[in-house]
């Protein structure tokens, strides 16, 4: 690891910016495509957007032409007043109707038919509306990429986090098995009369303090595996499998920008659709054509009238009807509907529409404000970073050899225990601070590439 530490901070710093690369190893790839494809908000932004194609498609039927079948029978038996003026019949001298006269009636009525109809013109209400649903599922699938960017440096660090630990384990295990040797030499000499008890009670407190911190180890590692496992659904095995090499991820500073950020996008596109929404609104002022065409059948049939009786023949008249059918009947027609006046309700619905593409055009400026600072303050930290992370490594390396020198001069008597126990301790200190400085560089390097929403275009393998 070390090896590979320094031949990426010798290009950082050797090397001219040119480009902006983020290696991942295909493992690591495909831990990070396992998390996005397990990650619930983002499959709820598919559903939505799949929720948004239909209703896109919904609007556009409109245009297609409805046909409905219907078909009805009923029986009718009623009684019928009517109250006429009254008639005389010339021949036989007698009055019809006089007063009111009541009817018995009862039969059968069937009626059926089928119709079609659709819409010709709707004041441009139709494809406005349409296009402003597929401009919020555009604006939503940009949401969707700029998730994917946060599970990516999730993903990222969180491995890191587990190399992290590895070396951290590293660390340990070499400073054990000085301590254990240190121990052994610390003991003979105490046979021999050439040292102290005291001395090894030292190097004691030293080798439990590492178990202290090995215990801690593993309590964090416990807790980052079970991140991964939530983060990607991978077992222990499948999480043991993913290997990559720890080291700086080199990014440019120039060319840099915010225009191509998924949220800009977004905001873009749902303001676009407020856009149409608003044509949509103003379409309500013009009317809307349409045209139907189909046919019906229409019976009455096993009817019969029973008349009041009738002076002069002192009588009931029973008029029956067997059947009675108009069939089949052809109609076609268009029609028009234009609403002339409502009430000023077009008016505010007009009003709302304009406020809302206002509102979404001070979100785009704030945003837009707001990322550049981002991106210029991650930049810096990126760049700050950089430069920690060469001063650490020279860090590491003096501790380091400091620490060789002090097992010299110890075991030649030259300095106490403490001092060679302080020295171990060092080289401990700026070993996991190197490492730790290393991961805020990479993670420093995929926030300032994830403020330009353009993370994707440069992970590599």
């Amino acid at each position: 690891m070390k090896k590979y530490l320094a031949l990426s901070v010798l290009l950082l710093f050797s090397f001219t910016t040119s480009y902006a690369q983020i290696e991942v190893s295909t493992s690591l790839q495909e831990a990070v495509q396992k998390a996005i494809e397990k990650n619930s908000s983002i499959k709820n932004k598919e559903l939505e957007i799949e929720k948004l194609n239909l209703q896109e498609k919904s609007v556009w039927n409109k245009y297609i032409p409805t046909v409905e079948a219907s078909a009805i029978y009923s029986y009718y038996d009623n009684k019928t007043t009517i109250d006429l003026p009254t008639t005389t019949v010339p021949i036989i001298n007698n009055p019809l109707f006089e007063g009111k006269s009541t009817f018995d009636n009862y039969g059968n009525i069937f009626n059926g038919g089928l119709m079609a109809k659709t819409v010709l013109f709707s004041g441009m209400q139709i494809p406005n509306g349409a296009k402003a649903l597929k401009q919020k599922a555009i604006g939503t699938e940009y949401l969707k990429e700029s998730e994917k960017d946060v599970i990516i440096k999730d993903v990222i660090n969180t491995f890191d986090q587990i190399a992290l630990l590895n070396e951290v384990e590293k660390l340990l295990n070499d400073s054990e098995k000085r301590l254990e040797t240190e121990t052994k030499r610390v003991s003979k000499a105490i046979e021999q009369g050439l040292a102290i008890p005291y001395d090894r009670d030292k190097i004691k407190l030293a080798s439990l303090e590492l178990g202290s911190k090995r215990v801690e180890l593993e309590g964090k590692r416990k807790l980052v595996y079970r991140k991964i496992r939530y983060l990607t659904g991978f077992k222990d095995s499948e999480i043991n499998t993913v290997q990559y090499n720890l080291v700086p991820y080199l990014i440019t500073a120039d060319k840099l920008n915010t225009e191509n950020k998924q949220e800009i996008k977004a905001l873009e596109s749902f303001k676009l659709a407020y856009e149409y929404l608003l044509k949509k609104e103003k379409g309500t002022y013009l009317p809307t054509l349409g045209v139907f065409g189909g046919v019906t059948h229409s019976s009455l049939f096993n009817a019969n009238t029973t008349t009041p009786i009738i002076t002069g023949i002192n009588a009931a008249l029973y008029l029956g009807l067997n059947e009675l059918t108009i069939s089949p009947n052809w109609m076609i027609g268009a029609g028009m509907k234009w609403e002339v006046f409502a009430g000023f309700e077009r008016k505010h619905k007009v009003h709302e529409a304009k406020i809302n593409i206002e509102q979404v055009q001070n979100q785009i400026d704030d945003t837009k404000e707001k990322l550049q600072l981002l991106l210029e303050n991650n930049l810096v930290n990126y760049s700050v970073l950089n430069q920690k992370l060469e001063i650490v490594s020279q860090q590491d390396k003096i501790a380091s050899n400091n620490l060789n020198l002090a097992i010299k001069q110890y075991k030649e008597g030259l300095i106490n225990i403490s001092e060679r126990l302080e020295a171990e301790n060092d080289s401990y200190k700026a070993s996991l601070n190197k490492i730790n400085t290393l991961i805020e560089q990479r993670l420093a390097a995929i926030e300032t590439i994830i403020a330009t929403g353009e993370l994707t275009k440069h992970i590599s393998n």
